[in-house]
């Protein structure tokens, strides 16, 4: 198995090697032979890795600990959910996937466009395969997951017990859709400028493939913000890490991205500008990884030291280096065909949404790398922690957040006073109303206050947006408020979607508001004793001491009442593994849409008969998963075909009843499945 693991890994590189080649000589000279060859080649390359993926993961379903990398992931005890999630626990695996995804994205770009797009897709599937094979030359030279043990153990050392958890299992895969799923328009983007097809062909080909990786870097983002929550025991699900940083910047450039190229569509301006900001998303996509993989930053999250960084940051160098000569070379070639009319306008919101999200990433970046910069020039490593980061991008998100109720809704070009009162005069009277609510009930935090108050202007902004089109769509139908409500998103699902999204974004802005009405305390508490926190008294029932498979187990009993009955028992955990110096702290949580009760076992003393509680009550945090969900759901939209697509599809399929020239008919069939396979 591990010499034929090698061999397809080795022949994967040939074939790419080739693939990327062929695919930029039939570019320029479009020839039918060489066209067939370059995908045939590709999809070799895709079936050379599905077969590699498959031994691997056939390695660690059956415990063969003749693999290094099998040894240091797996175990005979470890369940086998977690040894087949074990396969992206490190490098080898990681890389390995991330190969595997750009074969398959490959060969589904490939099958869409194999007879349109013919300027583009042979740059564009050429940049891919480039892409692929430095990821190819890693695995096989540098970090190969079939490397054998002369002595195989009995035992592996198995996945990190922190790694064995539901949301470590889809955060690093989700994280790898979405950077790879970037890789797509970027190759268009150099497709485009190699070719000189800078119109909107390239943005309009990778529309859903740019919002499918912007969603898989969101939830990638929220699996891993959750997991930090649950099972890490500190209390809270964003740190400003290195490597959560790493992850948020490609997401906040490609949101930039998706956000930008609305005006490009609409008003052919920006065109420089949203090349730029495609290369910056991969890029920050590939310095992520440079991150994780460098060692030169200290992570719960990071892969550890390894020589991989310099690869990375090599490869990063190149993007760079070609972006810059291939958009001076057709620079002037770029130049926008419309002008901005106004600031009130919905170009200039956009605009402005563009410069915040630029600016923030800017900020993270540079307090990312500041202590590494400050390393290498001064010798001292200055840390950059938290509330750098937060006195910096909370006033950027609250600018965002108020873009968010105004952008959607200014009109294109310039806005009439009609617009702005049609739009937002009913939002800003129940925002007003609801401010001033706000502050009687006693919400004096201004950040908070100001979170609140812009999260109700732009829910109402979009709820009033949703009521127009449902009553406009009620009158032209005759229909019930509920299906004229559906019929309203089926009809428009790009709009309608987008607005969905929003209001998962500002239910989530809703919960980092509740972060300034965080409490907690630290404890020392006997058998017996109460402590009261918030609302809620917290009696501690003592300590079990449990043996289980695989580990040891410290569990306390705290019983929790409210409103002078008992509501609930939370039995936090300390847990200690044979292989592991350090206990791993599991905390328990009693959530509610109003608030979490978050309790942690931070100690014990078996000798006095105590233990160490930390008691934290978080507001509004189960609004932040509630906002993951809208966000999904809201996507979905976007990306379903159009009704009218799917109409097209549904009559390819039935039976000619008219009678049609008999030319028009292939016609009429090829169309309909170019419709199926589009985008």
């Amino acid at each position: 198995m591990p010499e034929l693991g090698s061999s397809l890994l080795i022949v994967a590189l040939f074939f790419s090697c080739y693939a990327a080649i062929i695919s930029f000589i039939q570019g320029r000279k479009q020839h039918p032979a060489w066209i067939v060859s370059s995908e045939n080649a590709i999809f070799t390359v895709f079936g050379l890795l599905t077969g590699a993926m498959a031994l691997l993961i056939a390695a660690f379903v059956t415990n063969d600990f003749h693999l290094r990398y099998v040894t240091q992931n797996s175990s005979l005890t470890q369940p086998l959910f977690y040894r087949i999630s074990a396969l992206w626990g490190g490098n080898e695996g990681s890389l390995l996937l991330w190969g595997w995804l750009l074969g398959l994205f490959g060969t589904i770009v490939l099958i869409q466009n194999r007879h349109k797009n013919r300027e583009l897709i042979p740059y564009a599937t050429g940049v891919m395969m480039l892409t692929t094979t430095f990821f190819l030359i890693l695995l096989n030279f540098f970090t190969n997951p079939f490397q054998t043990l002369a002595t195989p153990p009995a035992d592996g050392h198995g996945l990190n017990p922190l790694l064995q958890n539901p949301g470590m299992v889809f955060h690093p895969p989700t994280l790898y859709l979405g950077y790879v799923g970037f890789t797509i328009p970027f190759a268009f983007a150099i497709a485009a400028l190699i070719s000189g097809k800078l119109g909107s062909t390239w943005i309009t080909s990778t529309r859903r493939w740019t919002l499918f990786s912007w969603l898989m870097l969101t939830l990638g983002i929220l699996f891993g913000a959750q997991w930090a929550y649950e099972v890490l025991g500190w209390g809270g699900y964003w740190a400003w890490d290195p490597v959560e940083n790493a992850s948020i910047m490609p997401w906040l450039v490609g949101t930039a991205y998706l956000h930008s190229v609305m005006i490009q569509e609409k008003r052919n301006m920006l065109k420089v500008w949203n090349i730029i900001l495609i290369l910056a998303t991969f890029g920050l996509s590939i310095f992520g990884t440079f991150l994780t993989r460098s060692g030169i930053i200290s992570s719960v999250h990071a892969f550890g030291q390894s020589e991989l960084g310099y690869w990375f940051l090599g490869f990063l160098g190149l993007i760079f280096i070609s972006g810059v000569l291939l958009l001076s070379y057709r620079l002037p070639e770029l130049r926008s065909e419309n002008r901005l009319d106004s600031l009130l306008s919905r170009e200039s919101s956009f605009m402005f949404n563009n410069v915040l999200l630029v600016g923030m990433t800017f900020a993270v970046l540079w307090g990312t790398i500041f202590p590494i910069i400050s390393e290498a020039v001064r010798g001292t490593k200055i840390s950059v922690g938290a509330p750098f980061f937060n006195q910096v991008t909370v006033p950027i998100g609250l600018a965002l957040l108020l873009l968010t109720g105004l952008c959607p809704l200014l009109a294109w070009r310039k806005a009439s006073q009609a617009n702005l009162r049609r739009h937002f005069l009913i939002p800003t009277i129940i925002t007003l109303v609801g401010t001033a609510t706000l502050v009687v009930l006693g919400i004096h935090k201004i950040y908070a206050l100001m979170a609140w108050t812009l999260s109700l202007f732009v829910l109402s902004t979009i709820g009033s947006e949703f009521w127009r089109g449902t009553k406009a769509r009620r009158r032209q139908t005759g229909y019930g408020y509920p299906r004229s409500f559906v019929q309203l998103i089926r009809r428009n699902q790009r709009r309608y979607g987008g607005y969905i999204i929003h209001i998962g974004v500002v239910l989530s802005f809703v919960a980092f508001a509740g972060a300034a009405f965080n409490k907690e305390t630290l404890l020392v508490l006997k058998e017996g004793e109460s402590a009261s926190i918030q609302d809620y008294t917290l009696r501690y029932g003592g300590l079990t001491q449990i043996p289980q498979e695989g580990r040891y187990v410290v569990r306390a009993t705290i019983d929790v009442q409210s409103g002078g009955r008992q509501i609930d028992t939370l039995t936090p955990e300390k847990r200690f593994f044979p292989d592991q110096e350090q206990p791993a702290t599991k905390a328990v949580i009693r959530s509610t849409l109003k608030e979490d009760l978050y309790v942690i076992l931070a100690g014990y003393d078996t000798n006095a008969g105590t233990a160490t509680f930390k008691f934290m009550v978080k507001p509004l945090v189960g609004w932040l998963w509630t906002g993951m969900y809208v966000i999904i759901g809201g996507a979905i939209i976007v990306l379903m075909p159009p009704r009218s697509r799917r109409r097209v599809a549904v009559q390819a399929r039935e039976p000619v009843t008219s009678p049609v020239p008999h030319i028009s008919q292939p016609i009429a069939t090829t169309h309909a499945l170019e419709g199926m396979l589009e985008k």
